[in-house]
């Protein structure tokens, strides 16, 4: 893995690079992660591909950049992060979580040889009745109260994500997530990622389904949707039941629909198994 960084307004954007072949893979990750999210998938890839994956604004080592933060905000600085690797319509474009969805306003605008939308990018639905910080509440409520804490150290912080119910199967690809955004600050260790940034970015997930939709329909390239049949808590229904992407299947008749078996919204990017699955898509 090398690292390096792009200019973007208000300062610089962390970006990585795994591997070393000359087929390339961009890759964004989701609301309170970091570029290590692809870190599994990005150190399997065959030999004769490489993946470039980046800190987003307010996240790892880039969350010194300032906002406003967003959902477009983000696809313009992939866009820099693709000119500056030298994209072009034979790069594969893929996203995770928050990721899949500003990867497709991204792909509105440039053309790539295949969208991978991993846990991500359906329009979500408000159910009646709820708002929408109540419902951002209910589904980011444990990660969000996570950036407010602080932990003894680094390996009190490790042992914190150790007992999260969707990462049971703890593997090395865990660890260093974990470790690569825990900062070490004079009162201990929290997390690189910025609260403001989520609360931001998880409303826009909410109330931008109509913007999100129309993208969809948009994308210039042909279009995979990789869905983990368990949650964020590793529950029984993901994130993106079948019912919600078959409406968006028959929507968007270029989308297609993969379900990787037995995976939740995070070991379908570090778990072996799932890993792989996502691996064989992305370099057909």
């Amino acid at each position: 893995m090398e690292f390096d960084h792009v200019s973007v307004p208000g300062g610089d954007l962390r970006i990585a690079r795994f591997g070393k072949g000359p087929r390339l893979i961009i890759a964004v990750h989701g609301i309170t992660a970091s570029l290590m999210a692809w870190q599994k998938i990005g150190s399997s890839l065959p030999e004769d591909w490489s993946m470039v994956a980046m800190d987003l604004r307010g996240r790892g080592h880039s969350a010194n950049l300032p906002g406003p933060y967003g959902l477009r905000r983000h696809a313009e600085d992939v866009e820099r992060v693709a000119a500056h690797v030298g994209a072009d319509e034979t790069t594969v474009l893929t996203g995770h979580s928050m990721g899949a969805y500003v990867a497709v306003l991204h792909a509105t605008e440039r053309r790539y040889a295949r969208t991978v939308l991993v846990d991500g990018g359906l329009p979500l639905p408000v159910p009646p009745g709820i708002t929408v910080d109540d419902l951002l509440e209910l589904s980011l409520g444990p990660a969000i109260a996570r950036l407010s804490q602080t932990f003894t150290d680094v390996e009190d912080y490790v042992g914190f994500f150790r007992q999260h119910p969707a990462l049971s199967d703890w593997s090395p690809a865990m660890e260093e997530y974990v470790r690569y955004d825990a900062l070490e600050t004079a009162d201990g260790v929290r997390s690189r990622v910025r609260e403001d940034a989520v609360r931001t970015d998880g409303r826009e997930l909410l109330t931008e389904a109509d913007t999100i939709g129309a993208a969809l329909a948009g994308v210039k390239s042909p279009l995979l949707l990789l869905r983990a049949p368990r949650g964020l808590l590793n529950q029984p229904i993901g994130l993106l039941p079948d019912d919600l992407a078959a409406t968006w299947t028959a929507r968007v008749p270029e989308l297609r629909d993969e379900v990787v078996p037995d995976c939740n919204h995070y070991t379908i990017a570090f778990d072996d198994r799932c890993a792989r699955i996502v691996i064989d898509r992305l370099t057909l």
